[in-house]
């Protein structure tokens, strides 16, 4: 049974949908005024990956993930580019289904806009209104009001004392409550705006997903997912609206991916460590980021560094090198074999895929010492169901820098020195970034080796056997 951290329980959960056999899943995307950066990334590539193993695992799947079209961000950056906000918006729109593509990302079942959905904005503020959620203030604006709905804070886990306590104090605000979040902003000189009841204006950000989740995917769906940064207070706001309007369950399951940190250190612009998908894919091969961002559990931190992609680059050519060596039948998966029952566990347990890249490997070894073309078949197979190995291996092979088995083994097949210390390395980024699956599955391949590693507090030291 495949079990999902549920943010808003705090706890793994079985996952049972609201329809038997159908999933619906609403994941927060991109505001569209730049290129996308290493974040988003990390949520293209982990939602895609979700969404492969629930089809996998049988299920009918509706993806939704949204697009911001229209915000502060957006109406600034054309300003000072001189053009229309429509122009700005296709364009980065376009670089984002580039740069989505070539990370192996399956286009999502529906990508709304924002600037599509106005009216169904206007409505949603409207039962918000009726229903005492919400009010109009003197400045044009409407506010949603916190006091109003029992359950604000329970994502978050922030009571709203202690979310006001640290809340600044606005000087002449026109809202009732410092929490209060704006609803409607009213319309600004040469700035877009829309019809409405409380006159011309446009809708805040937090508004916008609660109704195309609700357009699109109804009043109650099974999962809401996005960057951990969104947790609070977007999704919080997100699920006030929602429930405020509906009298009803939002949304089953929250799931949120880990930041993303740039040699252990926050990525920001103001730190110089911020980084364009472009700018990552012009140094390593998109599969390459994939496999890194996969590597990590979805959860997790994930720290970027040139030596992080350079592992995951070498590890990557280990599994393209078995298939190489052993070209793979294509073969069906019986998910009662030893290899595949263990991958699937593994992605069951949470999506768990460094605990899944270690079968992986293990089948690599396998093929390696058995020359089996259907364990190289199933490696395939089982790759493919996350977005990996799908190049030609040789192709892969000379892109990406060499063969693992000629840089790693002497004339007798033995692991050479070089690659003994270069897997050690491996091993020890793998534990200080907890990702301790991929440790052992090291440890393990040095050991069927004939390599044996002596941990202390000095260090790793190794020796053969």
């Amino acid at each position: 049974m495949l079990k999902i951290y549920n943010s808003i329980a705090r706890e793994k959960q079985t996952f049972v949908p609201i329809v038997a056999g159908k999933v619906s899943m609403y994941v927060c995307g991109m505001t569209v005024y730049d290129y996308c950066h290493l974040g988003h990334a990390r949520v293209m590539v982990v939602f895609d990956m979700v969404n492969r193993w629930l089809m996998a695992s049988g299920f009918d799947v509706t993806y939704v993930r949204n697009i911001t079209d229209i915000d502060d961000k957006i109406i600034n950056r054309a300003n000072e580019r001189g053009i229309t906000i429509q122009s700005l918006t296709d364009e980065f729109i376009r670089a984002m289904d580039e740069d989505s593509e070539k990370l192996g990302v399956l286009r999502p079942d529906i990508e709304p806009r924002a600037t599509m959905h106005i009216a169904d904005m206007v409505t949603m503020i409207g039962q918000l209104i009726e229903k005492g959620h919400a009010y109009p203030a003197d400045n044009g604006d409407v506010f949603y009001s916190v006091n109003s709905f029992e359950g604000y804070g329970k994502l978050s886990g922030k009571s709203l004392e202690d979310l006001r306590a640290g809340e600044r104090v606005e000087v002449d605000s026109f809202k009732r409550d410092p929490m209060d979040f704006v609803l409607w902003k009213a319309a600004k000189p040469n700035e877009p705006s829309y019809d409405s009841p409380w006159g011309k204006g446009r809708p805040g950000w937090h508004i916008e997903c609660s109704a195309m989740g609700a357009h699109h995917l109804g009043k109650h769906f099974d999962i809401h997912g996005g960057g951990q940064d969104l947790q609070f207070p977007h999704h919080e706001n997100e699920i006030a609206q929602s429930e405020g309007a509906h009298d009803c369950t939002f949304v089953n399951y929250w799931m949120h991916n880990g930041f993303v940190r740039v040699d252990d250190e926050k990525m920001s612009k103001s730190l110089g460590n911020f980084f364009t998908i472009r700018e990552v894919l012009k140094k390593y091969k998109a599969e390459v980021v994939r496999f890194f961002i996969l590597r990590a559990q979805y959860r997790s931190p994930l720290n970027y560094s040139d030596q992080h992609l350079n592992d995951a680059n070498q590890a990557l050519l280990r599994l393209y090198t078995a298939l190489k060596n052993v070209p793979p039948l294509d073969v069906g998966i019986d998910w009662q074999t030893p290899y595949a029952k263990r991958f699937k566990e593994a992605l069951d347990d949470d999506f768990n895929t460094p605990e899944a890249f270690a079968v992986l490997f293990d089948l690599a070894n396998e093929a390696n010492r058995s020359k089996s073309a259907e364990i190289s078949g199933l490696l395939k197979a089982l790759g493919n169901l996350l977005g990996l190995l799908g190049s030609d291996p040789l192709a892969f092979m000379q892109d990406a820098g060499g063969s693992y088995a000629d840089d790693s083994t002497d004339a007798t097949g033995t692991l050479t020195n070089e690659r003994i210390e270069e897997l050690i390395h491996q091993r020890l980024s793998a534990k200080k970034d907890k990702n301790f699956a991929e440790a052992d599955r090291i440890r393990k391949e040095l050991s069927d080796q004939g390599i044996i590693l002596e941990d202390s507090s000095q260090g790793t030291t190794w020796r053969r056997a």
